[in-house]
C-alpha cells in the first residue's frame, strides 16, 4: 500500500498489514458513511478499492450475500471466471474466491456485509451455509497461500456483535474501528457541501456537527437548488419593497413578470430608495444559518434518543434565568460558565457541576435555565441500571459513546446519589462499584473539557463516593440553601409571578412583614407554592388581579410538611461541601471548619439514616 494522506483509521490498518500483523482484516463502526478523500465523498468500498488498494494491488474483488461478485480492479491474468461470478450460494462463492486467493498474488478482497456471511450465534442453531462460511473465512487467516502473496481480506461490517465471535477472537483477524467523524473531518464536509462558506463558517459548523455522520452534514449544509426558491424568495423580496396591505397579492404578479431581474434591478424597478439590497440578503441568510442550525439539533436529538431509547431525556429548557429569582452570586459565577463555553475558552470550563442542597430549593430548576443560557444539547439521565447480568454496564457504556460522538452536551444527573449507588457492590455483583468506576474514568478525561458537562445535583452528597467529588471531575461545587433574608424571599416571588405569568401589581417590599420575613427560612417550592395558593384565592374571588391581602393571607394560611433536622442536616452538608465562601449566606459565611464537623457530626447520629 502506497503512503498517502489517509483517515487515522486506514493509516492504522495500513501499517499493521505492512507488519505483517494479519492478512484478514475486521472494519467496524462508522462504515456507511461517506469517507473524504482527495475533496471527494466515496463509500467505504470505494475508498478502500480506489484508492487505498488501487496502487498496491493488482485486482481488487468485491462481494456481498445480495449482489455477487464484482471487480473494482482485475489483473491481465485472472481467466476463466465462471465460478466465481456465477454462483449465488455463498459456500460456493467463497470456495471460488478462495481459488482465486490461492492462485493469485496481490489480490484483495472485500467482504461487503460481513454479518451476514459469518453470523454471530450458537454454531448449534445456525444453517450448514453459515457454520461453512465462518470456517472458511477463519481458515484463510491461517493459509500460507494468502499470507505470503501479498494478499488481504477485508470484512465490513457495522457492528461487531453481529459477526461470529469465532472470527473476531481469532489473534490473527485484526479488528480496526472506523470512528465518527472527527473535527478535521466535519469541516472538510461542510466545505464539500457549500464550498461558498467561510473559514469562520466552516470551522462553527465542524464544532457543532459532532456526532453527526459526514453524509448527514452534507446533506443539511448543501443549499437548497437555486430553481426551487428563487420564485419564493423573489416573490418575499417584492413584498417587503412594496409594504401595504395588498402587498402579497401584487408581489405574486411582479414576482412573475420580473422573472430573471436581479434584486438590485428589481428594487430600482419598483421602489428605488427603499431598503437596500444587502440587508435583504442579510436577513435571508440569517433564516437560512437558523435552519441549518435547527437542523443540526433535530439530527442530534434523533441520534440520542434512537441509539439510548428509554435511557435518557432529551431536555428543551423553557427558561433562562431571567426566571430565577435570587442567588445573585451563583447566577453571576454559571454565566461565566456558559460565556466561557460558548467563546469555547475551555480552559475556564469546569469538568463537573455539583448543586448540593436540601429539597425544594430550585437545583433542578436552575440546572435547566443554566442549560438554556450556555445552548448546549442537553439531556438527563434517566435510570439505565438492569436486573439483568451485564446489561447495566452495557447501557452505561452505549450512553457514554454516544454523549462523547456528539459532544457539546450539558449532562443532568437528579438525585445524583441514587443513579450513581452504592460503591461496595454488596448484593448485585459489583455492577455498582464497576458503574462508579467507569463514569469516574469517564468524567475525568481531560479530552472532555468544554465539550461535555456533567451537572450533578443531590441533596445528600455524603452518599456520593468522595472520588466523584473530586476537582477534576466534579470542580465547582454549589451549595443551594433555603431563603435566608426576606430580600431574598421577595427575590423569589417576583421570578415566580414571571414565571407563572401571575397578574398583580403588589410590590412584596410593601408587605415585608406579613409576608416575606414569614417566608425566610422556607424553600424555593414553598415560596412558589404560597404565590400560587394565593392566585387560586384571586380566582375564587374573581378578581382580575392577586392583591396584597391575597398573599398575606397565604403566607399565613400556608403551613409545609418540615423535617427540621434533617433540613438542618442536607443544609450543613451543602455548607460543607461547597467550593467557595462566597457563595454562602452570612450565617454561614464565618463558620469555623471544627464546629461545622462538629454540628454534622451531632446530626448524623440521629438523621444520618434518614431519606
Amino acid at each position: 500500500m502506497a503512503e498517502k494522506t489517509l483517515p487515522a483509521w486506514a493509516e492504522d490498518l495500513r501499517r499493521r498489514y505492512v507488519r505483517g500483523e494479519a492478512s484478514v482484516f475486521v472494519l467496524h463502526g462508522n462504515v456507511y458513511d461517506a469517507v473524504i478523500s482527495g475533496g471527494e465523498t466515496l463509500t467505504i468500498t470505494e475508498f478502500l478499492g480506489n484508492t487505498l488498494l488501487s496502487d498496491t494491488k493488482d485486482t481488487v474483488v468485491v462481494y456481498n450475500v445480495a449482489t455477487g461478485v464484482r471487480f473494482l480492479k482485475r489483473a491481465k491474468g485472472v481467466d476463466h471466471l465462471d465460478d466465481l461470478l456465477l454462483p449465488e450460494d455463498k459456500t460456493r462463492a467463497l470456495a471460488a474466491i478462495e481459488r482465486l486467493l490461492i492462485a493469485s498474488t496481490k489480490t484483495a478482497v472485500i467482504l461487503e456485509y460481513a454479518e451476514a456471511l459469518a453470523p454471530a450465534g450458537d454454531p448449534n442453531f445456525q444453517s450448514e451455509s453459515d457454520r461453512g462460511a465462518v470456517v472458511t473465512l477463519h481458515r484463510w487467516s491461517f493459509l500460507p497461500e494468502i499470507e505470503h502473496t501479498d494478499n488481504i481480506v477485508i470484512l465490513v461490517s457495522e457492528n461487531l456483535t453481529d459477526l461470529s465471535s469465532k472470527l473476531i477472537s481469532n489473534p490473527k483477524v485484526a479488528v480496526v474501528e472506523v470512528p465518527m467523524p472527527e473535527r478535521d473531518t466535519r469541516r472538510a464536509a461542510a466545505l464539500i457541501a457549500d464550498n461558498q462558506l467561510s473559514a469562520k463558517e466552516a470551522d462553527r459548523y465542524a464544532e457543532i456537527t459532532a456526532g453527526l455522520k459526514a453524509i448527514q452534514i452534507i446533506a443539511i449544509l448543501t443549499p437548497a437548488p437555486r430553481s426551487e426558491s428563487e420564485a419564493a424568495e423573489r416573490e418575499e423580496f417584492i413584498a417587503r419593497l412594496l409594504g401595504g396591505s395588498d402587498a402579497k397579492e401584487r408581489a405574486k404578479k411582479l414576482a412573475a413578470l420580473t422573472s430573471g431581474l436581479s434584486q438590485d434591478e428589481i428594487v430600482k424597478l419598483l421602489a428605488p430608495g427603499a431598503q437596500p439590497v444587502e440587508q435583504a440578503v442579510a436577513d435571508r441568510g440569517d433564516r437560512a444559518r437558523q435552519e441549518v442550525d435547527r437542523l443540526i439539533a433535530s439530527r442530534k436529538r434523533e441520534i440520542l434518543e434512537r441509539e439510548c431509547f428509554g435511557l435518557i431525556e432529551f431536555v428543551v429548557p423553557a427558561f433562562g434565568f431571567e426566571v430565577v429569582g435570587g442567588m445573585d452570586e451563583v447566577k453571576k459565577d454559571l454565566l461565566v460558565i456558559a460565556g466561557s463555553i460558548r467563546d469555547g475558552q475551555i480552559a475556564r470550563v469546569p469538568m463537573g457541576i455539583l448543586f448540593t442542597g436540601p429539597m425544594g430549593t430550585g437545583k433542578t430548576f436552575v440546572a435547566e435555565a443554566f442549560a438554556r443560557e450556555c445552548g448546549l444539547t442537553t439531556i438527563k439521565l434517566k435510570n439505565f441500571r438492569s436486573k439483568w447480568v451485564g446489561a447495566t454496564e452495557g447501557n452505561l457504556e452505549k450512553i457514554l459513546n454516544v454523549i462523547r460522538a456528539i459532544g457539546q452536551v450539558v449532562v443532568i444527573v437528579d438525585e445524583g446519589d441514587r443513579a450513581f449507588g452504592n460503591t461496595d457492590g454488596d448484593g448485585d455483583g459489583g455492577t455498582s462499584s464497576r458503574v462508579i468506576a467507569r463514569i469516574k474514568e469517564f468524567m475525568s478525561d481531560t479530552s472532555n473539557r468544554g465539550r461535555i458537562l456533567f451537572l450533578v445535583m443531590t441533596n445528600r452528597p455524603d452518599k456520593l463516593d468522595v472520588d466523584l467529588k473530586r476537582a477534576g471531575r466534579l470542580d465547582r461545587k454549589i451549595p443551594f440553601l433555603y431563603s435566608q433574608t426576606p430580600e431574598e424571599v421577595e427575590n423569589i416571588a417576583r421570578a415566580v409571578v414571571r414565571k407563572n405569568r401571575i397578574n398583580t401589581d403588589v410590590d412584596f417590599t410593601s408587605i415585608r412583614d406579613a409576608f416575606s420575613k414569614k417566608l425566610v427560612g422556607y424553600s424555593n417550592a414553598d415560596v412558589e407554592a404560597v404565590i400560587l395558593m394565593a392566585n387560586d384565592d384571586a380566582a375564587r374571588d374573581s378578581s382580575a388581579s392577586v392583591s396584597a391581602d391575597q398573599f398575606v393571607a397565604a403566607a399565613a394560611d400556608y403551613f409545609p410538611s418540615r423535617d427540621t433536622e434533617l433540613l438542618e442536616y442536607m443544609e450543613l452538608l451543602a455548607v460543607f461541601e461547597s467550593s467557595s465562601r462566597r457563595l454562602l449566606p452570612e450565617k454561614y459565611a464565618h463558620i469555623t471548619p471544627e464546629e461545622l464537623d462538629l454540628r454534622l457530626r451531632q446530626l448524623r447520629a440521629t438523621v444520618g439514616s434518614r431519606r
